[in-house]
C-alpha cells in the first residue's frame, strides 16, 4: 500500500512543492482530523505538518475500515489492524502518536482461536467444531429434537451459572439426529468460558489405542488429557470393536479417575441397558457380564439421559 512518501514520488520537476502543499491541504481538511485538532486546539500547524504521514496513514486506513472487504482481504498494513492517533503532553508541548490496534474482525478472529485452543478432537470431523452455532436455527432445524435441545440449553446455563454440574449427559437416539452436532455445540459455548474439552469418536480410538500399546509414552499421555479435561465426550460409544484390555485398562481408568470429579457425555445408538451388553462383550474373551456392569457402573450413575429425535441429517 502507498505511502505518503510514494505519493509525492509520483510528482515530479518543479510541480512537487505545490503537489505537496495540496495534499497536505487535503489531509489537514479531512473530517477525521478536523475532528482531532477540534478535541486538541493546542496542537499547532508546526506539529500537524510533522506528522503529515502519521496523518496520511489514519485517514487512509480509516477509509480502508469504512469500506471494510473482510478480514481475509484487508489492505491495511497490518492485516485486522488499523492506525489510531493518540495525542501526548510532552515537556507541556502536545505530540501527535500513533499506534496499531485491532478491528472487530481481527478481535472476532483472535477470540475464536482462543475458543478452538481449549478444544481438541480425536477422530472427530473438524468441521462440526468450526462451524457457526445459532441457538434458533438449532431450535427450528428440527421441531421434534426441540426438548434434547432444551436440555442442552440448561445444562449449558446452569454451567455458565454455577461451574460444571457433577453429572454429564448421556445422548440417545437414532442415526443423523445431530447428537453429536449437539455436543459440539455445547463444547463451543463453554469454552468460550474458559473450559477446556475434548471430543473422542470411540470407533477409531479404540482401533488407535491398539497400536498405541507399541508407545506407552503416547497412550500416557492420550489417557491423562482425558483424565484431566474439564469436559470429555465420547462421541459414538457403542460403535466400537471393543477389546478387554482398552475396555478395561483405558477406558475403565479414564472414566474412574472422572467420577465425583469431572462430567463426562456421551452420544450412542444405545439404550443404557443395550450399551452394557455391547460392554459386556469383548471380540477376545466373549460374554463378560460382570465387566460390562462394572463399567456401566461408572457411566449410568453420572449422566442424565437425553432422547434425541429427529430426521436423519445424513440421509
Amino acid at each position: 500500500m502507498d505511502s505518503i512518501g510514494d505519493v509525492l514520488k509520483q510528482f515530479g520537476g518543479s510541480r512537487i512543492r505545490q503537489q505537496t502543499e495540496d495534499l497536505k491541504t487535503k489531509i489537514l481538511n479531512e473530517p477525521d482530523v478536523q475532528k482531532l485538532r477540534l478535541e486538541y486546539p493546542a496542537l499547532t500547524e508546526q506539529e500537524m505538518t510533522r506528522n503529515l504521514s502519521r496523518l496520511y496513514e489514519f485517514v487512509k486506513e480509516k477509509q480502508h475500515c469504512d469500506n471494510c472487504p473482510g478480514l481475509e482481504n484487508c489492505p491495511n498494513d497490518f492485516q485486522g489492524h488499523y492506525t489510531k492517533l493518540s495525542v501526548d503532553d510532552v515537556n507541556g508541548q502536545l505530540r501527535i502518536r500513533d499506534y496499531k490496534a485491532p478491528c472487530n474482525l481481527q478481535l472476532a478472529h483472535e477470540r475464536d482461536k482462543q475458543i478452538s485452543s481449549r478444544i481438541q478432537s480425536f477422530y472427530v470431523d473438524e468441521r462440526a467444531l468450526q462451524e457457526g452455532y445459532d441457538e434458533v436455527e438449532i431450535m427450528s432445524k428440527d421441531p421434534a429434537r426441540s426438548p434434547a435441545v432444551l436440555k442442552i440449553l440448561d445444562y449449558i446455563d446452569a454451567a455458565k451459572g454455577s461451574g460444571l454440574p457433577s453429572k454429564g449427559l448421556y445422548l440417545e437416539g437414532p442415526f443423523g439426529t445431530g447428537k453429536t452436532y449437539l455436543m459440539c455445540f455445547m463444547l463451543h459455548e463453554l469454552a468460550k468460558e474458559g473450559l477446556s474439552g475434548v471430543i473422542v469418536y470411540m470407533p477409531d480410538f479404540v482401533e488407535d489405542v491398539k497400536s498405541m500399546i507399541q508407545d506407552g509414552e503416547k497412550l500416557r499421555d492420550t489417557v491423562e488429557l482425558m483424565k484431566q479435561t474439564d469436559l470429555l465426550i465420547f462421541d459414538d460409544i457403542g460403535a466400537e470393536n471393543m477389546g478387554p484390555w482398552v475396555r478395561d485398562h483405558v477406558l475403565g481408568s479414564i472414566l474412574n479417575h472422572r467420577m465425583n470429579r469431572k462430567p463426562t457425555f456421551y452420544t450412542s445408538n444405545y439404550s443404557l441397558s443395550d450399551l452394557e451388553k455391547h460392554l459386556s462383550f469383548t471380540n477376545k474373551d466373549g460374554e463378560e457380564a460382570y465387566k460390562g456392569q462394572r463399567l456401566m457402573n461408572r457411566i449410568s450413575p453420572f449422566v442424565d439421559v437425553v432422547r434425541v429425535l429427529g430426521k436423519n441429517k445424513r440421509g
